[in-house]
């Protein structure tokens, strides 16, 4: 079971402060044991959210929305995507990962979403389609 791993921003995450070299060295020593047991397949930091954009869609118009966003709270701060056996694992992992911000934070896990989970309304050429543009991303 793949999932994504989120780590909510925080007001202080949104302000640009870094993280200390104390917490940059604990989450290497954390991504190093996700390594190792296999379940980490990647993971970044991202930037606040006055460095970004959003797309609103409404039918055939495009909106361009430039950062930062309103409710911190809601905001992403980082990620990690993850191969484990089942939603506990996952838990059970972020129970063990340094608090990834200075003050009070939250780490969100969701459940990535198969191409076996779309079964029922998939053909024989769209299956194909992506599996061809799976196997064209690995073998970039």
């Amino acid at each position: 079971m793949r999932v994504i791993v989120m780590v909510k921003a925080t007001e202080d995450s949104e302000a640009g402060v870094m993280p200390s070299n104390e917490l940059v060295e604990a989450m290497g020593r954390y991504n190093e044991d996700l390594i190792k047991a296999g379940i980490m397949l990647s993971g970044e930091g991202l930037k606040a959210s006055s460095h970004g954009k959003r797309i609103a869609f409404d039918g055939p118009s495009r909106t361009v929305i430039d950062g930062p966003f309103a409710e911190t709270r809601e905001l992403v701060a980082g990620f990690w995507m993850w191969e484990v056996k089942d939603m506990a694992e996952a838990v059970e992992w972020v129970r063990r990962c340094p608090n990834p911000m200075p003050g009070p934070s939250e780490i969100e896990i969701r459940p990535v979403i198969e191409m076996s989970d779309f079964a029922e309304v998939m053909t024989p050429e769209t299956t194909e389609l992506h599996e061809r543009n799976r196997a064209n991303l690995e073998n970039r």
